[in-house]
């Protein structure tokens, strides 16, 4: 593979940032930010309160915004988690999918989050670059799928982002050898689609809160596979 070596989502004050002794304030910030958002507050607002209170980093409200959820929301994508989708149509968010996993493979920060997903804090600024963990990404979501005995896999990509045509290109090519069909598509509102199919693959929360059904995919295969990767755990109900 000629892709250059990347560490996707890597910010070298991340070690500093989410330490043992700051994920003690991240998690006091986060139970005043779930509180707030309970009683009907918006997360950026809530966010912006907290998070000048504990003079966050930029980083770490990214991570609380992306981390917590109010009670409510959470119940309700819990519902409609899924683990069984033998002989069914899998519906994949790709972009999210694999990007989380190459920030998994990178060694790049990851958070647990209240709803049981993971996710990452990478940026794309509009562009997607494949890179020497790309393969890999694909390899364990064909393995992961087969595992599951779908039928089908149907992957959805941002059109607006460039270079998606390259990765769906890449996605062809390697995922043609797992005894199940696969799609790729281009599409310019990838959430708009997803929201209205069952066993959705994404960590998106705004497609967990309206989609039939969703199955956890990425951290079945970070827990199960990727044994380095640095998942932070920003769920402070864990320690209740």
């Amino acid at each position: 593979m000629d892709e250059k070596k990347t560490r996707r989502g890597y910010v070298d004050t991340d070690e500093r940032e989410f330490s043992e002794e700051h994920l003690i304030v991240l998690k006091n910030a986060q139970q005043e930010i779930h509180w707030l958002l309970d009683r009907g507050y918006p997360i950026k607002n809530a966010v912006t309160f907290v998070g000048n209170h504990y003079t966050l980093s930029n980083r770490q409200r990214l991570a609380l915004s992306r981390a917590t959820s109010p009670s409510v929301s959470i119940a309700e994508r819990k519902n409609k988690e899924v683990s069984v989708c033998a002989n069914q149509t899998v519906s994949i968010d790709g972009l999210n999918l694999i990007i989380t996993l190459e920030v998994a493979l990178s060694g790049s920060v990851l958070i647990r989050c209240m709803d049981g997903t993971i996710r990452d804090l990478a940026g794309l600024r509009g562009t997607y670059r494949l890179i020497d963990k790309t393969d890999i990404a694909i390899a364990l979501i064909g393995n992961k799928l087969r595992s599951m005995n779908i039928t089908r896999a149907e992957f959805y990509l941002d059109a607006p982002v460039s270079n998606t045509g390259r990765l769906k290109a890449r996605i062809l090519e390697q995922m043609n050898k797992y005894g199940y069909d696969i799609c790729v598509e281009l599409s310019g509102n990838v959430d708009m689609l997803l929201k209205s199919k069952p066993y959705v693959v994404t960590s998106d929360a705004i497609i967990l809160n309206d989609c039939v059904s969703w199955i956890n995919i990425a951290e079945a295969i970070v827990s199960e596979n990727i044994g380095n990767a640095r998942c932070i755990d920003l769920n402070y109900k864990n320690e209740n």
